[in-house]
């Protein structure tokens, strides 16, 4: 019996099968941080997959959390009116879950759509505005300084992410992500090499989680009780410094994030300095979720380079992770799950209207919703 196409539980969240999409940024939203269009045939391409959950883009809990200015928001109750709007769309063509990550960029926000290739825009440019961090210290040295941010501004910025999780909740989500990853503000605290705070946030291992332990606790208190919340983290830095945050510092982290009821924890990493150098190949991240899971007893999600159904089979199978998150190869193949359940000769369900789709000799595999 494959793995795969088993059902698991994230917290009170059931899934039929452990296939997450990861949020994928978009970069397609309005200048008012609202949904556009493109939202609306992307989140319904993501329903009609056959994953068992997807968790949709980094959406900022405050203007200045985006990473650029076309990314999307959840700090005003106009995004989330129209984001319940689509989700109840999106719902009526597919029992799929779907979840929000929750995100603010610090630093490496005030920046162009990736594929202008423009990088940051200073304060006083048009898409810009003045960055934080937890020190005044720039992602790259030709970027205006962050502001360090200082007590009332980091009591503003838990308070936001409660804010934005009690109208996830009420938007329809199932599910929310913490992003603490990818070298945003969460991991900028907790980095060495970008936190050099003096106060209760900097200094010792507990002081720079002390953020993300702080805003993860602000959520569930805005959320009702038994609601799912994961976080997402960079396992490492990548980088050979020994003043960097490394996978001994992620289980610290996780065990942390386990005792206060994380719902898992899904491993990425990188993303917080521009020298990182990291190994990049097929499962380059799952060591580290691997290390994890061997720490912690709540589920695993292991992503990075895992684009084929027996590759992500075998992770399972090893016991390296409780779940597979697919990304980019899911925005080059929709209907990846489909391919991985006739690779792996599981059954899935998808919509009806597909079921005359499958090729001769795998119609027994696919089921109706």
């Amino acid at each position: 019996m494959t793995l795969l196409f088993q059902p698991l539980k994230f917290g009170s969240l059931s899934l039929s099968n452990k296939i997450i999409i990861a949020p994928m940024c978009q970069y397609s939203a309005t200048d008012e941080g609202e949904i556009t269009y493109w939202h609306e045939q992307q989140w319904a391409n993501y329903a009609l997959s056959g994953a068992g959950l997807c968790i949709v883009e980094a959406t900022a809990v405050q203007p200045e959390g985006r990473i650029s200015y076309a990314d999307l928001g959840l700090w005003n109750d106009q995004q989330a009116a129209q984001i319940k709007a689509l989700l109840a769309k999106v719902k009526s063509i597919s029992p799929m879950p779907f979840a929000i990550q929750l995100a603010h960029a610090g630093r490496k926000a005030s920046t162009d759509k990736p594929w202008a290739g423009r990088g940051q825009f200073k304060p006083d440019e048009a898409h810009g505005w003045q960055t934080v961090s937890a020190s005044d210290l720039p992602f790259q040295t030709d970027e205006h300084p962050p502001k360090a941010l200082n007590q009332a501004e980091i009591d503003q910025v838990i308070a936001n992410f409660a804010e934005s999780a009690k109208r996830a909740v009420d938007a329809g989500f199932d599910l929310i992500e913490l992003h603490a990853a990818h070298g945003y503000l969460l991991h900028q605290f907790m980095s060495p090499l970008s936190n050099k705070r003096e106060d209760k946030y900097g200094g010792s291992l507990e002081n720079r989680i002390r953020l993300t332990l702080e805003v993860l606790q602000a959520m569930q208190a805005a959320v009702p009780e038994d609601y799912p919340i994961g976080v997402r983290i960079s396992a490492s830095d990548w980088m050979e410094h020994e003043d960097s945050w490394n996978i001994d510092s992620s289980v610290e982290l996780s065990k942390a994030l386990e005792a206060v009821g994380t719902a898992y924890i899904h491993i990425s990493s990188a993303g917080l300095h521009v020298k990182q150098n990291i190994d990049v190949k097929p499962n380059y991240q799952v060591p580290f979720a691997d290390t994890i899971k061997k720490a912690v007893n709540i589920p695993v999600i292991a992503v990075g380079l895992i684009t084929e159904a027996e590759q992500a089979e075998h992770i399972l199978q090893k016991g390296q992770a409780d779940a597979i998150a697919i990304a980019r190869a899911i925005l080059y193949d929709p209907h990846w799950p489909w391919h991985a359940a006739a690779a792996l000769e599981e059954k899935l369900k998808i919509s009806p209207q597909y079921l005359r789709s499958a090729p001769h000799g795998l119609n027994h595999l696919f089921e109706p919703f």
